[in-house]
């Protein structure tokens, strides 16, 4: 199976991910996924393969050296993101992009178009695989998926390649921020990893946003309008008065780069009660603590304004920029660097404006920066992933191997 087989057969699997379910994996499709991959992975001879009841899958690419080698790691996660439907995706290839509208759609209704996304224009004359409009496309994160399982196949045909024991694991729920909860790190048994997970060719990440989450409740107090002077307190207004206070310019519409933001995502309620949720993410950790002391600010402020209760406040962290776990190790990004150059591709380091499961691994003690998987658009109808993105992305899984087995490093 090619590398292009492989992605096209995967993402016939409906894999979205959801916030309500309380289990894990989230939804099922995920384990009937991890079920075909265990079995394809087992039929390419891997060993140490493990798929636990959480829909964790880990295999080994076992090592064809004497020589001690750092045991390293790839990562990516099977689900799709639960802002568009995953069901019944039905890609196709657009040969040699000419530079024009792409329909999508059978009745011409959905168009992928240069100008409403100037990306597609650095792909002219490359092979695309798109959508058909009804779903999102998957390469998030199928494609990083696709891309390590067809590097170790590439590994497994080119003995020549001397290289320590490799392991692979594939994770449910990223993109409903559950991805490494119970990755279990000691199991998985690397000295470092890199996610597959990334956008657009050359991407290296290891910083990425700290992370947390605010859900305010207004309490109010209903009475008949017609009597409800001095009687009534709107919550709907105390959660209107709350939005009002937080800096306007500091929304995820309005920042870039480094800038920090405060992400209203939710509201809903009545007079009687109103629940208001943000998100709140900022590369540094002191600004990150300031914009959560000031929610807890204003949330004093209101609850002096219209009584003590009046404002309830669930602030609670999700995860913390891994930059400060990478830098003792910055040696795992200079490979990552050497092994894109290696692979014909420029490295662009940049910060994630958002988070990864390498995040929270990196915390629990796996360093793991990000590595780009080739699509683009994520999470929407107008997602698309270049072919050769994705021949890069493999190549460079291969040589970051390469580099690693050729390289004096001792094993702890």
């Amino acid at each position: 199976m090619t590398l292009v087989e492989r992605f096209l057969k995967y993402v016939c699997f409906d894999t979205q991910s959801s916030e309500e379910t309380a289990v894990t994996p989230s939804t099922p499709g995920q384990m009937v996924f991890a079920r075909y991959l265990k079995e394809e992975l087992t039929a390419l001879g891997l060993e140490e393969i493990t798929l636990d009841e959480n829909g964790y899958l880990f295999a080994t690419l076992p090592a064809n050296t004497d020589k001690p080698v750092p045991t390293i790691g790839f990562i990516a996660h099977m689900d799709t993101s639960p802002d568009m439907s995953g069901k019944e995706v039905s890609p196709r290839i657009v040969s040699a992009y000419d530079g024009g509208d792409i329909p999508l759609s059978s009745d011409g209704s959905v168009v992928l178009s240069p100008e409403r996304f100037p990306e597609l224009l650095d792909h002219i004359g490359e092979d695309l695989i798109v959508t058909d409009g009804r779903t999102l496309l998957g390469a998030d994160d199928k494609a990083g998926i696709a891309e390590i399982v067809s590097a170790i196949v590439y590994l497994q045909q080119h003995p020549e390649i001397k290289h320590g024991k490799v392991r692979i694991g594939f994770n449910p729920d990223e993109e409903i921020g559950l991805g490494a909860h119970k990755f279990n790190v000691e199991q998985f048994g690397c000295a470092w990893a890199y996610t597959m997970d990334g956008g657009e060719v050359g991407e290296l990440e290891f910083e990425n946003f700290n992370a947390a989450s605010a859900t305010l409740t207004f309490i109010g107090r209903n009475v008949h309008p017609g009597y409800a002077k001095n009687k009534m307190l709107n919550s709907l207004r105390i959660a209107n008065r709350f939005i009002s206070l937080l800096p306007a310019k500091e929304s995820p519409e309005q920042t870039e780069g480094y800038e920090g933001f405060y992400h209203l995502i939710g509201i809903q309620g009545d007079v009687e009660q109103t629940k208001v949720s943000y998100i709140i993410r900022d590369h540094d950790r002191e600004r990150f603590e300031g914009r959560k002391q000031n929610i807890e600010r204003l949330v004093r402020l209101l609850n002096e304004e219209f009584g003590e209760g009046s404002v309830v406040l669930d602030l609670r962290d999700q995860y913390y920029n891994m930059r400060q776990q990478i830098e003792p190790v910055m040696y795992i990004i200079d490979i990552a660097k050497a092994a894109m150059e290696a692979a014909g591709v420029e490295p662009k380091v940049r910060a994630i404006r958002g988070g990864t499961d390498g995040a929270q691994l990196s915390f629990k003690g796996l360093p793991c920066p990000n590595i780009f998987a080739g699509g683009l658009n994520f999470h929407g109808r107008y997602e698309f992933l270049p072919i050769p993105n994705m021949e890069k992305a493999m190549r460079t899984v291969v040589e970051i191997v390469r580099l690693v087995g050729e390289a004096d490093y001792k094993q702890n």
